[in-house]
């Protein structure tokens, strides 16, 4: 048995995390947790759930917590960014105009609806949403690292059946899909981006290309960005999948739970 922050931990460092980033948190704490319900999008109905089957916590994988910092989590892009040899202080002023945009949905959201409803159940819940980002993100990086080590001239139509060797994929009913490319399109360099919140925006994923990477594999890409970045012509993006890349590190962080004596039970869109 663990509690509520003991779960957290354990995804903190599964993720190779020194700390919980904003897009976490326990909204109701919890002890003595046997079995949990995990899944992409946990609400009201998910909570009411849990509690009519006798749970004794509710995680959701996207954020429902109300960290008014919640955005830093995109300055990850700057890291990643800097890593690629890009000056942290063009990236910085280039994510501005993502974060001014998110910024606004975020102000007029209704925040705290889950957590209510949590408190009014007495139903322990959390959400863990860039740990399991990270650990989906690097399964697929090590994967197509290892796949393609020795193949230089590697397709775009390649990395999607490479990618659907992963179960996840397999067993999806949304296969990986090319949206800047073709099958026939050289790779170059592939980099997994998966973690950072959300989308950083076309002006971000374009400093991605120019620092040398050939072909972006993303949960999901927003057609407006997907039309810019074709009239780029620079770079391929391979969209592999949003709910079974979020089941990636939701099923490892699932098993490791088991380790501890915790049940873990994933729905609301995870694919096993």
């Amino acid at each position: 048995m663990l509690n509520t922050q003991q779960l957290m931990d354990q995804a903190v460092l599964l993720a190779g995390l020194k700390e919980m980033p904003e897009d976490c948190g326990i909204m109701v704490h919890g002890e003595n947790i046997k079995k949990v319900l995990f899944g992409v999008d946990m609400d009201t109905p998910e909570l009411l759930l849990a509690k009519e089957l006798g749970y004794d916590c509710v995680v959701s994988h996207h954020p429902r917590n109300t960290n008014k910092d919640i955005l830093n989590v995109l300055n990850d892009h700057v890291k990643k960014l800097a890593e690629l040899g890009v000056p942290v202080n063009k990236s910085q002023k280039l994510l501005a105009k993502q974060k001014g945009s998110l910024g606004y949905n975020g102000h007029v959201s209704n925040s705290r609806r889950s957590e209510s409803a949590a408190q009014l159940l007495n139903m322990p819940f959390m959400c863990i949403h860039t740990p399991t980002d990270l650990i989906g993100e690097a399964i697929v990086q090590k994967h197509l690292d290892e796949k393609f080590a020795n193949k230089p001239e590697t397709t775009l139509k390649e990395i999607c059946d490479a990618i659907e060797e992963i179960s996840e994929y397999k067993n999806s009913e949304r296969k990986p899909v090319i949206r800047v490319g073709s099958g026939e399109s050289y790779a170059g360099k592939i980099y997994v981006l998966m973690s950072g919140l959300t989308g950083p925006g076309a002006d971000i994923l374009k400093e991605y290309f120019e620092a040398g990477v050939g072909t972006l594999v993303m949960m999901h890409i927003p057609e407006a960005d997907a039309k810019i970045i074709t009239e780029q012509n620079i770079g391929n993006v391979i969209i592999a999948g949003h709910m079974s890349s979020d089941s990636l590190g939701i099923n490892k962080l699932a098993e490791k739970w088991a380790e501890s004596g915790v049940e873990t039970t994933v729905m609301s869109g995870i694919v096993k």
